[in-house]
């Protein structure tokens, strides 16, 4: 039963934190292309953590320090909107899943399948 409840918060918490992070003035955020991909909260909703993706990786180092940097304002913000009797700090993290994902696919795709050989070898 609560582990329902903790999805649906990071849910929410995903949700509020990308409608949020559009409004930052900070130019390391406002330059890059920012996504929460997911959010993992503790039981006792102490604390979350955060992971983002970006889609330009050379400004990722950046773009997470000016997150840190904006955590006191973000909790804030997120504690007016979920209104819960505890909002939890919030811990950055960078996702490269997607940058991993596609290299695995690019990987994939350049592996010799081997089809080519054999039907040569029928037709001789």
């Amino acid at each position: 039963m609560a582990s329902n409840r903790i999805g649906r918060i990071n849910e929410e918490i995903q949700k509020e934190l990308s409608a949020l992070i559009r409004n930052l003035k900070d130019p390391r955020v406002q330059n890059t292309m920012i996504s929460i991909t997911r959010v993992e909260t503790t039981p006792d909703l102490r604390w979350a953590k955060v992971y983002a993706s970006f889609l330009q990786e050379d400004r990722a180092a950046d773009a997470i320090k000016g997150l840190k940097s904006a955590s006191g304002y973000l909790r804030r913000e997120l504690g007016h909107a979920l209104k819960l009797r505890y909002t939890p700090e919030l811990q950055w993290t960078l996702d490269d899943s997607i940058t991993y994902g596609a290299k695995m696919l690019a990987l994939i795709n350049s592996l010799d399948t081997g089809e080519d050989s054999d039907e040569e070898s029928d037709e001789g």
